[in-house]
């Protein structure tokens, strides 16, 4: 149901649970905004790929915003656009655009509560859409280790990235990557999108951090927990 909790509050309700395995969604759930569009639109005007690559892809974007191509495909296409860049490189300029762009964006109570599950011994997994390496990134800041990390992904060819795509959690696709992988269902789920509503329907206790509007329609209908941090920035 929906709360008024305090930031505290919330989180010390959360740890009560003692949920054995907790999945969190990321962009917007544990900080404000969206870091793989950010990424996405900072790495083209620094010229991360070619002209030629970053031209088509902006178009192929508009087509996104204008929903003449899936999510998953949008998805998917933001990662498999490094084709041939070596991984090293690209690991290291996402963690330049965290620190400088996402960092400051972190919720300092979801931030708690990752930590506190950890050392209360869940298992806490991440599961994005963004790309990996931008959420490697981010999971530095919450102790989340990169082999219970769930994102857009692709092969990786001696140190060389593909268009080989692995897996793009997104709607369906975050509790069929999260059934693959970890093989069972959370006992507790937190996401802010409707793209997160899969996720959290699996859940013991689903949490809408954050909810974007559409999320907080169906978390109401289904009474599920809402919580908006209390260091949500104001627009």
């Amino acid at each position: 149901m929906p709360t008024s909790l305090s930031a505290s509050e919330f989180v010390n309700s959360v740890v009560h649970l003692q949920p054995a395995f907790a999945t969190f969604d990321c962009d917007g759930t544990l900080w404000s905004g969206d870091a793989g569009e950010g990424f996405f639109d900072w790495e083209l005007r620094r010229g991360v790929v070619s002209d030629d690559v970053a031209n088509a892809i902006r178009a192929r974007y508009a087509d996104y915003r204008a929903g003449k191509v899936s999510e998953d495909d949008m998805c998917g296409e933001m990662v498999t656009i490094h084709r041939g860049l070596k991984e090293t490189d690209i690991n290291q300029i996402a963690a330049e655009y965290f620190n400088q762009h996402v960092k400051p964006n972190i919720f300092p109570e979801m931030q708690e509560l990752v930590e506190r599950l950890i050392e209360a011994g869940s298992d806490v997994w991440a599961v994005s859409s963004t790309n990996l390496w931008v959420i490697q990134a981010g999971m530095k800041y919450f102790g989340i280790p990169p082999n219970k990390i769930l994102a857009a992904t692709v092969k990786i060819d001696h140190g060389v990235i593909s268009d080989r795509l692995i897996r793009v959690p997104s709607g369906d696709g975050k509790p069929q990557a999260i059934l693959d992988v970890a093989k069972r269902n959370p006992d507790a789920a937190f996401g802010n999108s409707r793209w997160d509503a899969a996720m959290l329907s699996m859940a013991r206790h689903p949490f809408a951090v954050n909810p974007n509007p559409d999320l907080e329609e169906v978390a109401r209908a289904r009474n599920w927990t809402v919580y908006f941090p209390a260091s949500k920035p104001k627009n």
